[in-house]
């Protein structure tokens, strides 16, 4: 069974679908946002609060269900979910929105897309079982390549940098990628399902209070608009859930590179729901590029690496 787990076919399969509905994710943040007539940093905040904590709610009831007991947590597992809501949901949304609202997006989308970067890096001087090698020093270089180009345009890159937007948004960027690791390292402490419940409930807590004292305001809440919210909820859970199984079975390096991806998701799925243009050489590029990250990365060696 974990064979299976570690498949590089299954792995590619699940890894992307993570990253599809991760990338799914930027056009029903756009379409909430005209729904719920959200405006400034603290309703942004809360909405991502409320997808966060309905998440948690939906993993914790299907968790229940699929291992057929009431998931709890040991004493010594409770401090690492929470850290780790803090960093891999909380400490993301904050530093992202706060960031972006500072930033362009070109910039915010490439400074974060180097998370795999971080993951990889972090994980060779935190994990003894894994190291840097050649491959997926390439892989990265060539998925970073893919991030770049995909959001190459006129006027995207404004000059200069500052702590309130660039800065922001590689605190967020170094935080997630160092999660990546932490996940990682308590992923045998207890169930896929378990810790995602809880440490997505943490996290989602954490933002709507964060949200709430920055006077943040999400109302005028129809039919699609909850919809909306119950499938990036849904999305969520579901994508968290199959990450956090791949990095239990599978090297943070090799699961990692896959967030190259997410970027283009982005792009071709905003294209399709909000009628962005998507058919463009840069896009075509992107994908040729981090394509050939994931397959450097994954190609087998003739000696075992971590």
């Amino acid at each position: 069974m974990n064979g299976k787990k570690q498949n590089p076919a299954v792995v590619c399969a699940l890894a992307l679908l993570c990253c599809a509905l991760w990338g799914s994710a930027f056009p029903c943040i756009k379409l909430g946002y005209a729904w719920l007539d959200i405006e400034g940093i603290g309703s942004q905040i809360l909405f991502a609060g409320y997808r966060f904590f309905l998440s948690g709610i939906f993993t914790f009831v299907i968790g229940c269900a699929i291992e057929r007991r009431f998931l709890t947590i040991k004493p010594t597992s409770v401090w690492p979910i929470f850290r780790q809501g803090i960093l891999q949901t909380t400490v993301q949304y904050v530093f992202f929105y706060i960031g972006l609202s500072h930033a362009s997006g070109a910039k915010s989308s490439i400074i974060n897309a180097s998370q795999g970067f971080v993951a990889i890096i972090a994980s060779h001087f935190m994990l003894k079982s894994e190291r840097m090698t050649w491959k997926k020093a390439v892989g990265c270089v060539l998925g970073f390549a893919g991030v770049v180009a995909v959001n190459m345009a006129p006027g995207a890159w404004d000059t200069g940098f500052s702590m309130a937007g660039e800065g922001m948004i590689f605190i967020c960027t170094v935080v997630y990628g160092v999660s990546m690791v932490f996940l990682k390292m308590i992923s045998d402490a207890e169930s896929p399902m378990t810790i995602t419940a809880y440490q997505t409930l943490a996290g989602g807590v954490l933002l709507v209070a964060i949200g709430m004292a920055m006077g943040g305001h999400v109302g005028g809440f129809g039919v699609k608009s909850v919809f909306l919210l119950i499938y990036m909820a849904l999305l969520s859970t579901a994508a968290f859930s199959i990450w956090t199984i791949l990095m239990k079975y599978n090297t943070v390096g090799k699961v990692a590179v896959y967030t190259f991806t997410i970027p283009i998701f982005g792009v071709a799925l905003s294209g399709l729901i909000l009628g962005e243009k998507i058919f463009e050489l840069k896009n075509l590029i992107a994908l040729v590029l981090v394509s050939a990250g994931i397959v450097i990365v994954n190609r087998p060696a003739k000696e075992q690496e971590s």
